[in-house]
């Protein structure tokens, strides 16, 4: 089974449930994923985030139920995973631009279509395939395990933050030289960022460092050290912006692919005599079975 199809398995499971407490490892775990490469693959493939998904979805159901039922808005707002009536009424006037009372109250009740949230079909997704972005395909290699010491930085996949924040570690790092930390630097040229550590909430840490052929021990305070596992890794070589890469791995080129993503974290590395401002050298390496 297809990445499309296992996600849409995923988003069955959610929709059975949309009025229940709302649990990721259940519903990544009915499409047979990790949490977090579940809302990875999710965001990608989308644009927004599973969270951004639910709530969109609630609200339309919501809003269905005061059009076509009796039932109280306090009573609506409970069963869509509100805690209070006040709650439901700022989201909901927040997404459609009226509150629930004046919505029921209309005679013309219709909401724009592009505030509803139908329930997604990750089979239009595969369609779309063809008019999606598109880079040079990547070269398989199969790599030894590399051993790194880095500065580690706490990010998110909500919001997209971690596009937003990620350059600027980098920034940080080579502005207050934290690499003159790395003990044992073999190679100073060649900058690491490591995403791991990867938690349920969309929550990973990621590490800017270099490899060392250090032990790890004594490490200044925010520095970790981490070995990057030996393996079949797809490479990929950055043309434009890396959230592009990115977001076409994910959404686009891994759910077409005959490839699984295995364990262990992705990273990137890049050749800082070679990079300008204006254009990066680097790679992206993702781990593959």
């Amino acid at each position: 089974m297809d990445h499309y199809a296992r996600i849409q398995l995923a988003i069955e499971h959610l929709e059975k449930h949309l009025q229940e407490p709302f649990n990721m490892k259940d519903v990544s775990a009915a499409a047979s994923f990790s949490a977090f490469h579940f809302q990875r693959l999710f965001q990608a493939i989308t644009g927004f985030t599973v969270l951004e998904y639910l709530r969109r979805r609630r609200l339309t159901e919501a809003a269905s139920t005061l059009r076509n039922t009796a039932q109280g808005v306090l009573e609506i707002a409970l069963s869509y995973g509100y805690h209070s009536q006040e709650a439901f009424t700022r989201a909901f006037d927040t997404h459609f631009g009226i509150t629930p009372a004046r919505f029921r109250k209309l005679e013309q009740k219709a909401l724009t279509e592009e505030c509803m949230q139908h329930r997604i079909d990750f089979n239009e997704y595969r369609l779309q395939l063809g008019t999606a972005f598109h880079m040079n395909p990547p070269r398989m290699v199969t790599l030894e395990p590399i051993r790194i010491i880095g500065y580690e930085y706490k990010t998110n996949l909500n919001s997209e933050q971690h596009y937003t924040e990620i350059p600027g570690f980098y920034h940080e790092f080579g502005r207050e030289q934290k690499f003159m930390n790395i003990p044992e630097r073999i190679r100073p040229d060649m900058a690491y960022g490591v995403a791991a550590h990867f938690q349920e909430d969309g929550a990973f840490s990621f590490i800017v460092g270099e490899e060392s052929s250090g032990s790890g021990d004594s490490l200044e305070p925010g520095y970790t050290y981490l070995e990057i596992p030996g393996g079949l890794y797809a490479e990929f070589t950055t043309e434009g912006s890396e959230q592009d890469v990115r977001k076409m791995i994910y959404g686009s080129w891994l759910p077409a692919s005959k490839y699984e993503r295995r364990e262990g974290p992705d990273f990137e590395v890049t050749d800082v005599w070679k990079s300008t401002p204006e254009r990066l050298d680097m790679k992206i390496y993702i781990p593959i079975k």
